[in-house]
């Protein structure tokens, strides 16, 4: 018997064959495999790869190489490492905008992280799975930070997945966030091009402008404006890791509430004044459907909470 809380290895494994459907076409080997065999490390993935274990329709294959719906992968024994039953994600209250049978567009609340890691069990894309067990396919097509709210796009088939990473490659996606920010934001509309390079820290992921970071460009248009703060829509022109967030800082206009780039003393302020998060919104998305080519506008308004801050200011 094993002992409670600790793993035990499960018994007798044997060669699998597995054949990919079309919902799985698309996706290299080496990722197919990571999804499909949970709790085994990933340097053992890539060893049964180097070592020709594992083989797409009786052929050797490198890591890299996608799979095609009707492939028939051959999947060597493997021990996986048998743990207690992990909890059940939660069942957020996710409210939709939009869904067909290719996409589901969530209005997500803040504070609440789109997926589960770095201390956070479950996440938005956890839960949906665990609403809809029957659902074989649900995937982020794009990331919002934890305390960001808004619009929030998850493909139902591998088909929308691409299509969508194409248009948001392709700047195709138009897409829009309001922003309450600290300071008169004096210009109608400026333009902000600065490159940006990530960094792993003790407290987490850190974005700073760089000379030898990944150009990052966002154009800021003034909505409303305060003795001392401003409401401002963000408009991506790309989509690095807390753009808006740096870019906003750098220029002497940082989100307010925002607890990694913003003034720190002001923030202590205004959770007094009832401001609890950062005032962040995706608040609108633009752009082509990617499987019915049909042209798709979403928005989401000003959250209670946001609103109800500004509107008293």
């Amino acid at each position: 018997m094993p002992v409670e809380g600790k793993a035990a290895v499960s018994g007798s494994p044997a060669v699998r064959w597995i054949e990919v459907t079309e919902d799985e076409a698309g996706q290299r080997i080496d990722n197919y495999l990571i999804a499909r065999l949970k709790g085994v490390p990933k340097s053992r993935i890539y060893r049964i790869l180097r070592s020709g274990e594992v083989r797409i329709n009786s052929r050797r294959v490198e890591a890299s190489q996608k799979v095609a719906a009707g492939d028939r992968i051959r999947i060597p024994p493997v021990r996986v490492a048998a743990r207690d039953a992990p909890e059940a994600p939660p069942h957020y209250r996710l409210p939709v905008l939009f869904e067909d049978e290719f996409l589901l567009v969530i209005d997500k609340p803040s504070g609440i992280a789109v997926h589960g890691g770095s201390g956070v069990a479950h996440g938005v894309i956890e839960s949906l799975r665990s609403m809809r067990p029957d659902a074989r396919f649900l995937e982020l097509a794009h990331r919002l930070d934890r305390e960001t709210s808004g619009i929030l796009l998850v493909a139902k088939k591998r088909s929308a997945l691409t299509g969508l990473h194409e248009a948001l490659r392709g700047r195709d996606m138009d897409k829009r966030y309001l922003a309450g920010v600290s300071g008169r934001f004096r210009n109608e509309r400026q333009r902000v091009r600065l490159a940006l390079a990530k960094r792993d820290t003790a407290e987490g992921k850190r974005v700073s402008v760089s000379a030898i970071g990944q150009d990052s460009e966002t154009v800021f248009h003034l909505v409303d404006r305060r003795e001392d703060m401003s409401l401002v829509e963000a408009e991506l022109l790309t989509g690095r890791t807390h753009q808006i967030r740096v870019h906003l800082a750098h220029i002497k206009h940082p989100v307010l509430g925002d607890d990694k780039y913003g003034n720190f003393d002001l923030n202590k302020a205004l959770r007094r004044q009832g401001l609890k998060r950062m005032f962040l919104h995706a608040a609108k998305l633009a752009f082509e459907h990617p499987v019915t080519r049909q042209p798709m506008r979403l928005e989401s308004p000003l959250p209670a909470d946001l609103k109800k801050f500004w509107e008293k200011t």
